[in-house]
């Protein structure tokens, strides 16, 4: 054991020592405890057989120990010299690894100093003995060497490691400038990034490059289109977030970009050809044609025929050779290899050069011009499938690939996915074979040959016919494929946040003209007419959830109501809503109001007609109880949109909300917020459940997450929100407040009392300056200490807001409208920009209005606005009718009624409109194209029916398809009907 600072031999020899003395003191006790006994005994015999005994057992037990720690020693000896040389091996290892790359001479003095340390202190080993003997042998120094070994390698690998694979991770930034000093400078795209995106949205380059600068700083979108505008040309949010979408694909594009270059650059394949061609690609394709002929891949077929020595043969393919081709093959051919005749070697010589040609950067674009503008995108039923007709528009489809709709494409993929529809492209052939000779032009070039041209040339169509079949024409299909994708995908999410926007901000009840208190002399709306709403949502079997809740949303009672079939509890129904209309009606606001209202939100799900009459006669009914004499209660009714509402009544939140209620019933209450605040209530639903939009399973999840989050940040700040009173939810949507900083602003508010101004936020833990900076303009505090915090003015702009107040007096707001100022020196002199400018002084004058003032109001529909009839004015189509009060269906329908209807959802092709027979009727595109009035979502339009039609699904439900016309035409009777 000598070399090794084990513990001090003093402690063995102690340890050993200390057995015998125990032992005798052991004995001495024995025998002082058994001296009375000794007097009746020989005492002297049993002491001595007693010592005799002990010293021996003391002594065994000393030789045992002392052979165990022997062991102990041996073994940890062994261990140490064990891990010494393991670790001496790696660094030698690693250390020849690294000298051999002239790039990591830094790593490989780390790795040589490492090794040094692990020769010198890795056998250094401590041995600790006690009870139960433990041995640290240089554990501690093994591991921070392997670490350090590991560090090491990985330094010197992870520059073009899995390059092969379709990574859209961001590049650390010290990557791409070692490419830049690889490459010899900044891509095309990274050296005018503006010009780029400008190209792609077709915005002007100075708007693009400013909006760009602040979306790499980080500030969000409704921050820069509301409060940025002089920076992007009073960009709004739908061009900024374009905008967007291209900076992340610029992104992508340039992190392909690294990781391609950094591979060539490891291979030594970089070339001054290559460098010039990565740094002016603007297009993926681009750079994945570079990269394809050195892409790691499983063994292809031309591989394998270079491995059996076929490239002389595909050379002499390609440029030709005096010899005659089937002898020239002989020489290729051998019993030893695969190559067993002049078929075989003539085969892989082909492979060999239709991979080549195939590679070609250059040949590749030539097929992807030559082919592209002629290819067509076709779909084509499957035999036996499809038997319900879902997807017959498709079942003989053809379209130019740069003519097909992004509706299109992705129905056409849906039914791909159900194996309806099988999908091809098409080339015409003369397109390919003209392609084709241009390029055996190409390859024979100046190598032409005089003799046996005809033979090695039909040999090289062969192989450049194969190239094109197998391996261009199916790359470019992928190519086209893909990018007819991500424009459907852009398309939707478009369409998407458009009628997403339209569904929250439909305006609240507080705005209606007639149901609301629409004097704007205050910033904020305050509704004094309905007292309750009572939200309805109707069922058969399960039964009507009625839920009464005050104007402000909170929830006061409940009922369970069985007026449809097949219940048809008609008197247990009234007596439960009579009594909640009073209960609603008992929370009249104050005596000055001269009439008490109340509304009925009814859902438009099953049974939602059969409710609504119901509904209507109730109210009726309710009302005629009273005297003529007394001021009767103003009821009403409005039939909302229930999309989303189970979503949300089996939420969490629903439950945190809503403690101790029914699941059913969470519904209802969902149904009569939305009439209060369609906003506030939506914001609280995924978007996707909302149902707007089309094809939405079809796209990428989480694109459209991020897209939908991104329009619902743009309307909540559009409107803005009352610091004082907005729930979490709401405020996580308010730009620069993520769900965690939201609660924490809300349990701040709970502790500390109603926040007093806007720069009260800077007191809430973890919000800091940059999250207050983007969040202060969109939050407004009423009541508070500082008046300017009610208006859309952000804190930067207070000071210049009052000066301007001071110049301009009371008509600081019609500054831009008279002679008086020069605008333009009044915004140099205040230190804002001109639009910043007129913003400030809308905001002054109360004139910066609500986004959703210009949306057009729910409809009410009073309790006496029934039982007009089905008159002659209105069969001839003179007169616009509500289908549901006047009983019509879908089977009653007739070419040219003119109907009442609401939009409830816009895609490329039209829109689908609810006009109250139970199904949604299709007003084509064509239908309206043209009119001055385009339909947006929630709109309020007339419509005349142009045809019915009945059908029945598999499962033996019935399905109705309605065509309609904005066109002031009544058509022909032989155009259609039910």
């Amino acid at each position: 054991m000598s070399g090794y600072p084990l513990m001090g031999e003093t402690a063995w020899s102690s340890r050993t020592a200390w057995g015998p003395n125990v032992a005798v003191a052991a004995v001495a006790g024995v025998a002082a405890r058994a001296t009375p006994r000794a007097k009746a005994k020989n005492t002297s015999s049993a002491v001595e057989k007693a010592a005799a005994k002990a010293a021996t057992r003391a002594a065994k037990a000393a030789a045992k120990e002392e052979a165990q720690v022997a062991k102990i020693a041996a073994k940890a000896k062994a261990q140490a010299a064990k891990l010494a040389a393991k670790a001496e091996a790696k660094a030698a290892k690693l250390a020849a690894k690294a000298a051999a790359r002239p790039a990591a001479k830094s790593t490989a003095r780390v790795v040589a100093k490492a090794a040094g340390k692990a020769g010198g202190k890795s056998a250094f080993a401590r041995v600790k003995i006690g009870t139960k003997a433990v041995a640290a042998v240089g554990a501690k120094r093994k591991l921070s060497v392997t670490a350090a070994l590991i560090k090491s390698r990985k330094k010197l690998q992870n520059d073009g490691d899995n390059l092969d694979e379709d990574d859209d991770a961001a590049i650390p930034a010290d990557a791409a400038e070692r490419v830049e000093q690889v490459l010899g400078g900044k891509s095309s795209i990274a050296s005018d990034e503006a010009q780029w995106v400008a190209s792609q949205t077709s915005l002007l380059r100075w708007r693009v490059s400013g909006a760009s600068i602040l979306l790499r700083q980080g500030f969000t979108v409704p921050f820069i289109a509301r409060y940025r505008k002089d920076s992007t040309g009073s960009m709004n949010e739908e061009e900024l977030r374009t905008v967007e979408r291209c900076l992340a694909r610029a992104d992508v594009l340039e992190a392909r970009r690294v990781r391609v270059s950094l591979a060539l650059w490891k291979q030594g394949a970089l070339t001054d050809e290559l460098r010039v061609a990565l740094l002016g690609a603007t297009v993926l394709e681009e750079i994945e044609d570079i990269w394809a002929p050195f892409k790691t891949k499983r063994k292809t077929r031309g591989q394998m025929a270079r491995d059996r020595g076929l490239a002389p043969l595909a050379k002499m393919i390609e440029q030709g050779t005096k010899d005659v081709p089937t002898q020239a093959a002989m020489r290729f051919v051998s019993e030893g290899t695969d190559v067993l005749c002049v078929k075989d070697a003539f085969a892989g010589a082909r492979d060999i050069v239709a991979e080549r040609w195939a590679h070609r950067t250059d040949v590749k674009q030539q097929a992807r011009k030559a082919l592209e503008r002629h290819s067509m995108f076709e779909a084509k039923r499957r035999p036996g499938m499809d038997q319900e007709g879902h997807f017959k528009t498709y079942w003989e489809f053809g379209k130019g690939v740069q003519q097909v709709k992004p509706y299109q494409f992705l129905a056409i993929q849906r039914g791909e996915a159900a194996k309806a529809l099988s999908v091809s492209f098409g080339i015409p052939a003369q397109v390919t074979t003209r392609f084709l000779d241009d390029l055996v032009l190409k390859v024979r070039g100046p190598f032409r040959c005089a003799a046996f041209v005809d033979a090695w040339e039909a040999e090289l169509r062969a192989a450049l016919t194969d190239s094109l079949k197998r391996l261009i024409i199916p790359s470019l299909e992928r190519e086209w494929r893909r990018r007819l994708k991500e424009r459907s995908d852009d398309d939707s999410f478009d369409t998407f946040r458009r009628n997403l926007r339209s569904k929250l901000l439909l305006p609240p009840l507080r705005m209606h003209p007639q149901w609301g208190d629409a004097d704007s002399s205050g910033a904020k709306f305050v509704s004094e007419r309905v007292a309750a709403v009572i939200g309805v949502d109707p069922a058969y079997r399960s039964g009507c959830k009625l839920a009464l809740v005050t104007r402000t949303g909170r929830f006061l009672d409940s009922r369970t109501v069985y007026p449809n079939p097949p219940h048809n509890s008609l008197t247990e129904a009234r007596v439960a809503l009579h009594d909640l209309i009073q209960q609603g009606l008992a929370h009249g606001t104050s005596t000055q109001e001269t009439e008490t209202r109340l509304v009925c939100s009814v859902g438009n799900g099953t049974a939602s007609r059969e409710t609504v009459a119901w509904i209507r006669q109730e109210l009726g009914a309710f009302s005629k109880q009273f005297p003529k004499s007394i001021e009767r209660p103003h009821l009403g009714y409005c039939i909302v949109d229930e999309a989303g509402a189970s979503v949300y009544s089996a939420s969490a939140l629903a439950a945190a909300e809503l403690p101790g209620l029914d699941v059913t019933m969470r519904g209802a209450v969902s149904i009569a917020r939305r009439l209060l605040d369609s906003l506030s209530e939506l914001v609280k639903i995924d978007p996707q459940s909302i149902g707007v939009g089309l094809y939405q399973h079809d796209v990428d999840q989480k694109r459209l997450a991020r897209e939908l989050k991104g329009g619902t940040e743009d309307c909540v700040n559009a409107v803005g929100v009352d610091l004082n009173t907005a729930s979490p939810t709401l405020l996580g949507h308010v730009a620069g407040l993520s769900a965690s900083l939201a609660q924490a602003v809300v349990d701040h508010r709970e502790n500390n009392g109603p926040f007093r101004n806007r720069d009260g936020l800077l007191r809430v833990k973890g919000l800091g300056p940059r999250a207050f900076q983007q969040a202060a303009g969109f939050v407004r505090v009423y009541g508070g200490s500082e008046l300017l915090d009610t208006l859309p003015i952000h804190p930067e702009s207070y000071e210049a807001a009052r000066e301007l107040q001071r110049r301009c007096g009371p008509r600081a707001e019609q500054v831009a409208a008279n002679g008086t100022y020069d605008i333009s020196l009044l915004a140099q002199q205040l230190g804002l920009g001109l639009e910043t400018l007129k913003d400030v002084a809308a905001a002054l004058a109360g004139t910066a209005e609500d986004p959703r003032q210009r949306q057009p109001p729910v409809r009410v529909k009073a309790e006496g606005s029934s039982g007009m009839g089905f008159s002659a004015s209105m069969a001839e189509g003179c007169v616009a009718i509500d289908a549901q009060e006047v009983g019509l269906t879908a089977d009653t329908l007739t070419p040219g009624l003119l109907l009442e209807g609401v939009v409830r959802n816009v895609v490329a092709f039209g829109a689908f409109v609810d006009i109250g027979v139970g199904h949604d009727g299709l007003l084509h595109v064509s239908e309206y194209r043209g009119s001055t009035a385009i339909p947006c979502v929630n709109d309020r339009i007339d419509v005349r029916v142009l045809s019915t039609a009945r059908r029945t699904d598999a499962r033996g439900k019935e399905n109705w398809k309605i065509s309609l016309s904005m066109r002031q035409r009544i058509p022909d009777a032989t155009r259609g009907g039910s």
